[in-house]
């Protein structure tokens, strides 16, 4: 007999842009008008590919795990919507968040950000985003194997260049599709590590071994270290990107 889910999934437009800002809401059944911490949460997908479906798993086991309302968020991809599009779409959800945390049960003093690998990028940039903005930060980052650099010369691109599922020319694939001119862009919303990172709040960062972006989370997070900012970071050995 499969355990009954512990949560309560609804789905809602965010009218924040033009066309709006679909979101898929996991609120823990046992809520009962308690003011519950809230995550916001990215998937990943180079910002291209996957959904909300694809990574349900991780938005689901937050919320019963850490009875917490989890915010998955349906950005913006390309090819059709370049750079920045996921990223607008990534912050003005996060302040929809902010703004609006009793409508969906949250304490708006207790909203954090979470995603993998585009979304590891989310996670942290919207961080920055908030702070650029004048809007209230994330009390806590929590950044999987990200997309933290647009090179792809890194010592572990090289040494995991044919790696499974993720591997450079998939990553080359991506950069191409959501920021054509990535060769040459600079952006610190895609460059993390060479991004102004003070005044974040802390962050937790997880990365994989045996994946190209395995060197760039740990420049990230000594980045982070250098910036003031309290990291823990996680490396799995021995297991590959997701």
């Amino acid at each position: 007999k499969p355990t009954e889910s512990k949560v309560d999934i609804s789905h809602k437009i965010l009218p924040v842009s033009e066309k709006g800002v679909l979101v898929r809401i996991y609120t823990p059944k046992d809520a009962a008008n308690k003011s519950l911490p809230v995550i916001v949460y990215y998937h990943g997908g180079g910002w291209v590919i996957a959904d909300l479906d694809t990574y349900e798993a991780a938005p689901m086991a937050m919320a019963e795990q850490v009875n917490a309302v989890v915010v998955s968020v349906a950005y913006r991809q390309a090819p059709e919507n370049k750079f920045p599009a996921a990223h607008e779409d990534s912050f003005e959800a996060y302040k929809w968040v902010v703004n609006q945390a009793a409508e969906i049960g949250g304490d708006p003093n207790m909203i954090a950000t979470a995603g993998e690998s585009a979304g590891g990028n989310l996670a942290v940039a919207v961080a920055l985003m908030a702070r650029e903005r004048g809007v209230k930060l994330p009390v806590h980052i929590v950044s999987v194997y990200p997309i933290a650099d647009g090179d792809i010369e890194s010592p572990s691109y090289e040494k995991y260049a044919n790696a499974v599922p993720l591997n450079k020319g998939f990553m080359k694939w991506f950069f191409d599709q959501y920021l054509p001119d990535w060769k040459t862009n600079n952006d610190p919303l895609i460059n993390l590590i060479d991004a102004d990172l003070s005044g974040l709040h802390p962050t937790t960062n997880i990365n994989a071994q045996i994946a190209p972006l395995e060197n760039e989370g740990k420049v990230l997070a000594e980045k982070l270290q250098a910036a003031g900012i309290d990291v823990e970071r996680k490396m799995y050995e021995g297991v590959t990107h997701e």
